[in-house]
């Protein structure tokens, strides 16, 4: 079993035995952790990547990122005509945010709440429930995902070792431990790639403070993967050992910070129509996107990728990389989730108002 798939395992655990409390105060540090650790994570996992490998992938990206919107909204529609009929308005809207959601992550969810007009109970349950709902589809596709895919998509073709030999791969396996990071030999590669990681952190927040607040976090995450991609390009740097492993260490403190999120109070408190939609939403936009992906043969990495990516956003592209041990995904997946991040909006009010329109 994976460290990624404990790390998930024991933060649901720690959450709903309520071994970490169920506080405001507490969810406020929760994401405070998983907030600090991704600008951290990305810069270190993305050292080692090959950038001309990209070029080769984003064919299959672009085609998995447009079934993985359409398959977004047709599960949306699908959920609005069989739990809307009663309040068809209210569900529209709803079926907008879930969209936004589930296209560009919580940002977008929290801007069509105020474009929708969305009142503040309404939100808060889809919040929650949607919180419950992406714990269950972490779970399945970190855990099982790829092997329940492989059973009617191709597997990933590309060489999954962009870096170096094969042998330097099984190395970073055989370390899954992290024992590999506290070895002296490792210590000064480690110590540059990290002082490098705060110089782009710092030139990344400079960048993103020239921007609208409401444009910051995007801009944060976009500024420091082209740091980290262009940096990338000297071979010192992709040279440095154990950046990746590293990588997946910070990795590891945002899954726990973000499964212990879940909790008892968020699973009994139910509206069960509300939780219906947000279901059919959650399962179904993995459900088409994989049919849609699988008739047009695109292969399961991708797949898994690109909709982690849109569902949950882009720190997420390198939990499900670190996962499936396919560091050449990891790349292209942030970029899917950073056109989720500019679009989501977009693309859930238009849903809405094309709901809206059927009533």
């Amino acid at each position: 079993m994976g460290s990624i798939i404990i790390a998930y395992i024991i933060g649901c655990i720690l959450g709903l035995t309520g071994v970490i409390p169920d506080t405001d105060e507490m969810h406020a540090a929760q994401t405070a952790v998983a907030t600090y650790a991704i600008p951290f994570a990305i810069p270190l996992l993305l050292f080692s990547s090959d950038i001309r490998s990209w070029a080769r992938l984003a064919p299959a990206f672009i085609k998995s990122t447009i079934f993985g919107v359409l398959g977004c909204v047709i599960a949306i529609t699908v959920g609005f005509f069989i739990c809307g009929k009663s309040e068809p308005q209210m569900f529209s809207k709803i079926g907008g945010m879930l969209t936004g959601l589930y296209t560009g992550g919580n940002a977008n969810l929290a801007s069509l709440k105020m474009a929708l007009g969305v009142d503040d109970t309404t939100y808060i349950l889809v919040s929650a429930y949607s919180t419950i709902m992406s714990a269950v589809y972490l779970f399945f596709v970190i855990i099982v995902g790829k092997r329940v895919l492989l059973i009617f998509m191709p597997d990933f073709k590309e060489d999954k070792n962009v870096v170096g030999s094969q042998e330097e791969l099984m190395q970073n396996n055989d370390n899954e431990l992290f024992l590999g990071i506290f070895k002296h030999d490792n210590s000064k590669d480690l110590v540059m790639a990290l002082i490098l990681t705060v110089i782009i952190i710092a030139l990344a927040l400079a960048v993103a403070k020239l921007f609208p607040k409401d444009a910051f976090q995007s801009v944060f995450i976009l500024a420091i993967s082209t740091l980290a991609v262009i940096a990338s390009l000297n071979t010192k740097v992709r040279r440095l050992k154990r950046t990746f492993e590293a990588g997946t260490f910070f990795i590891l403190i945002f899954s726990m910070a973000v499964a212990s999120q879940v909790s008892l109070r968020t699973i009994t408190q139910v509206d069960s129509r509300i939780f219906l939609f947000t279901t059919i939403a959650t399962i179904g936009a993995l459900c088409f996107h994989v049919l849609i992906s699988a008739i047009f043969r695109i292969d399961t990495d991708t797949t898994l990728t690109t909709s982690i990516s849109l569902i949950c956003s882009p720190p997420f592209a390198p939990v499900i990389g670190s996962a499936i041990n396919n560091r050449a995904v990891i790349g292209p997946g942030i970029a899917v989730g950073l056109f989720g991040y500019a679009a989501g909006t977009y693309i859930g009010f238009s849903v809405a108002k094309l709901l809206m329109a059927t009533i």
